[in-house]
């Protein structure tokens, strides 16, 4: 088979997310024909390629360094070297490090050609049964509550299923806030560790979800996507409005002090915003 490498050429590579398998033999063969790879953890990396049996040069690539680093790739790429450019797990730039090193060498009209792959938000969107053909990817939500409830409450009345990547330590506190924001009710899925050992989708209301997750301490262990389900076309512009007053009202005051005042000023049932 002739090298899958082109001289000058940056590759984005997808690697697995969890299970090793999943690894194409396209991404394998161009990560055996690089120049060299840049890992945004050149540890986990070697991990990997010693799977395969691979040895290449590394070079560390992660939001600390990147902005430094760009241009000095960009001049390899310019010379003639083929470069590889991968995250720790799953598709690169997605939550993860890249965009100024790709950004750098587009503008210097270097070649940019992925390798796709696993992508754990795809993959869970894949699974959950939510509505897929219009979606919003927001990522990691801020770790201080008061702008993860922020944040959620831009999105209360969005349409569309809503994605969130979240670690095991907040994951509780981030169902919470989701289901005092967005309403108890809502319909939500919580994959942890996908393609891995202990691979779980979790489906149903946001309540129930919280508690599951609250019961069960293998439940807050991995790597977690959460996945919303849009609010309802015909969902009330009043509930979602009172849900953002409660949301906002409640960091300050009691919740039924908080449910009490966001339903005067919204005009919503005080019962779909508080104990719901």
């Amino acid at each position: 088979m002739s090298s899958p490498v082109r001289p000058g050429t940056l590759h984005v590579i997808a690697t697995p997310i969890g299970n090793l398998g999943d690894l194409s033999p396209r991404a394998l063969d161009t990560l055996r024909s690089v120049s060299a790879i840049c890992a945004e953890d050149t540890r986990h990396t070697r991990q990997l390629l010693a799977h395969y049996g691979l040895e290449r040069p590394l070079v560390a690539l992660h939001e600390h360094n990147e902005e430094q680093l760009a241009d000095k790739l960009v001049t390899r790429l310019q010379a003639g070297e083929s470069l590889a450019l991968v995250s720790d797990a799953g598709t690169p730039l997605v939550s993860d490090p890249g965009f100024r090193l790709v950004r750098a060498a587009r503008a210097a009209g270097i070649a940019v050609s992925p390798v796709p792959g696993a992508c754990a938000f795809v993959a869970a969107l894949s699974v959950a049964g939510l509505p897929s053909d219009r979606l919003v990817f927001e990522g990691f939500l801020p770790a201080k509550g008061n702008a993860r409830r922020e944040r959620l409450t831009t999105l209360a009345a969005e349409t569309r299923t809503l994605a969130f990547y979240e670690s095991a330590h907040r994951i509780e506190e981030t169902l919470a806030d989701m289901a005092t924001v967005f309403g108890a009710q809502r319909h939500a899925v919580v994959a942890r560790e996908l393609t891995k050992l202990f691979e779980t989708v979790l489906d149903g209301t946001l309540e129930d979800l919280q508690a599951r997750v609250a019961a069960d301490p293998n439940q807050r262990k991995g790597e977690f996507v959460v996945l919303v389900a849009g609010a309802g076309e015909d969902e009330d512009a009043r509930i979602i409005e009172g849900r953002r007053l409660y949301a906002k009202l409640g960091e300050h005051l009691p919740p039924s002090t908080a449910a009490k005042l966001a339903a005067e000023l919204s005009g919503a049932p005080r019962k779909a915003l508080y104990g719901s």
